[in-house]
């Protein structure tokens, strides 16, 4: 008997990658939030069927649209608070705090089953974040959820890629003790598997030898600020790593590479080939076909900021498992 499907509301959605994991786990969104335009663009490319509202979190009232009441689960991939790592960051995270808050406050309204909010492992574990995560659990408790903590990383599921997540689950008259995740999917694909394909989808006769030299997972793709700068993979150590693979980390290709290119990596970064942002988003689990809007800054930015698909699937059955009672 096929599974029945279960009723869910999406907020700061981004590019639709931890909606579209959850959609394969049997949720489908009754509303998708995101305040930005080009991100809203991207989820009604791929799912005209999704009622998709462009709209600051903090001004979504759930009286407005009573179908919110009562769903089963309440998503959020939230925009990232500042890490341990980002210590040059220019501004703090009051924006990024205000709306986890945001999120927890709509639990009042909402009163969803179950509530599931993916962002940096350091909310999960740092102290800099031990206050906000007191907060949040004595506002849930008041409200009658159990919730935990935890971080995933996106390799134990089949992603190619070393990201690692903090997540909070909450369930509404269940244990937060009965969640758990699913096991490891076994080691991550490499790189070079990933995108042999794609590397040789223009006749480059060194594809085969790039992708047996990029024999691992990729680091953490990071997607930047929305305020400044040009798409590139990620900060310096990132792009040290994408160096050790033959990748020049520094900017973002149109194409592929054609089939003349000559690859060297020992002759600097002109001779390094350079992802595409399909590419990037096979990394990050998105299907083949899940297209995205906007330039190619705009769109590796939502890339570089999505939550993998896979992950988003498998924190969704386990939260499934939970609410069935199984």
């Amino acid at each position: 008997m096929e599974q029945k499907r279960l009723r869910s509301l999406e907020v700061c959605a981004g590019a639709g990658g931890l909606a579209l994991g959850l959609e394969r786990a049997g949720f489908d969104p009754v509303v998708v939030l995101d305040n930005r335009d080009v991100a809203c663009e991207t989820l009604r490319l791929n799912r005209p069927d999704w009622d998709v509202r462009q709209m600051d979190l903090l001004d979504f009232d759930p009286a407005d649209d009573q179908r919110v009441y009562d769903v089963d689960l309440l998503s959020a991939g939230l925009p990232r608070v500042k890490s341990s790592a980002a210590t040059n960051r220019p501004r703090g995270s009051d924006v990024e705090l205000r709306l986890l808050d945001a999120t927890i406050m709509l639990m009042h309204g909402v009163q969803p089953r179950a509530l599931l909010i993916e962002n940096v492992p350091d909310l999960a574990t740092s102290d800099q974040y031990l206050d906000a995560r007191k907060e949040i659990a004595a506002e849930l408790v008041h409200l009658g959820y159990s919730a935990r903590w935890l971080v995933v990383n996106s390799s134990d599921y089949r992603v190619p890629q070393d990201r690692k997540q903090g997540v909070l689950v909450a369930f509404k008259d269940r244990s937060a003790d009965d969640f758990e995740l699913p096991p490891a999917q076994g080691p991550a694909p490499s790189v070079g598997a990933v995108l042999l394909d794609s590397m040789a989808s223009r006749g480059w006769t060194q594809a085969a030898e790039w992708a047996a030299g990029a024999d691992r997972p990729a680091p953490t793709l990071v997607g930047g600020s929305w305020n400044r700068g040009g798409p590139d993979l990620g900060p310096t150590g990132s792009k040290r790593a994408w160096e050790a693979m033959g990748v020049n980390g520094g900017t973002v290709a149109d194409f592929p590479p054609p089939a003349d290119f000559h690859w060297d990596p020992t002759a600097g970064p002109a001779h390094m080939v350079q992802l595409t942002v399909a590419q990037a988003a096979l990394l990050q689990g998105f299907p083949a076909d899940w297209r995205f809007a906007g330039g190619k800054t705009k769109q590796y930015r939502q890339v570089g900021n999505a939550s993998p698909p896979p992950v988003g699937h498998a924190l969704g059955l386990a939260i499934r498992k939970v609410l069935d009672g199984h």
